[in-house]
């Protein structure tokens, strides 16, 4: 029987590359997108007859999440693996940030991995089976200057997957986070070209990482092969963070 996964940000990005990798193996998808029509219809597009199930949801308002697994459940028939992709960044001295800008933050990266797990929490023990891939950040590990609040939010996922891993783990369930390091996605095209060059240089493998690196590895995380690996942050990020 076909697993089903759940992908939050899944139309750009690590996502995206994750819902077509998913998709390419078989898995139904379903996509959970915030805001960009334009990226959900071309992914709808390049995906049609395949079996995906792309969804304009706020994983940062719990009713709106409740309501899309809801719809989701009722295609597929639950969920039996779950990508925590979704999130914001925002580069600012601490001193320049307001507490709104705290608030935000934590309810788009923190909140949002909290709303997602607990509409599926129950499917999962139920079934005495699941995968539940959060997305952190190396920052999370090591922090970041200028990105205190992104840096603690991602930090928060960190302790958030291993405390769940232990809790989770009698009922057959695998939590686990990756931690990229400067992945070429939409989130860092505000770097020009001579910051790309020194983060390339920063890096051991002297270049920055695929979405679709990414997306490999939560294949791997999802699948039966990882069934002995939950509670561990895995960072892909090219010997920056070692």
């Amino acid at each position: 029987m076909k697993k089903t996964v759940l992908i939050t940000g899944g139309t750009r990005g690590i996502g995206r590359a994750c819902t077509l990798a998913f998709l390419q193996k078989g898995y139904n998808v379903a996509a959970l997108y915030k805001s960009d029509n334009a990226a959900a219809k071309e992914l709808m597009d390049m995906c049609r007859g395949k079996s995906i199930f792309v969804l304009k949801c706020d994983v940062s308002d719990f009713d709106a999440v409740s309501l899309a697994v809801a719809d989701i459940t009722a295609a597929f028939g639950g969920v039996d693996i779950l990508i925590n992709n979704a999130g914001i960044a925002q580069q600012k001295m601490l001193c320049d940030t307001t507490r709104a800008d705290w608030d935000t933050m934590f309810n788009n990266n923190v909140g949002s991995v909290y709303n997602t797990t607990r509409c599926v929490y129950d499917y999962m023990v139920s079934k005495k089976w699941g995968r539940i891939i959060n997305l952190s950040s190396i920052w999370g590990i090591t922090g970041a200057s200028c990105e205190v609040l992104y840096s603690a939010s991602k930090a928060a996922v960190i302790g958030y997957t291993k405390a769940l891993a232990k809790e989770l783990g009698p009922s057959g369930i695998c939590v686990n986070c990756i931690a990229p390091g400067v992945i070429d996605t939409e989130m860092n095209s505000h770097l020009c070209a001579e910051d790309m060059d020194a983060l390339c240089d920063e890096t051991p493998l002297c270049r920055i990482g695929k979405a679709e690196e990414i997306a490999s590895l939560a294949l791997y995380l999802a699948s039966d092969d990882s069934s002995f690996i939950t509670g561990q942050v895995i960072s892909p990020n090219g010997g920056m963070v070692i």
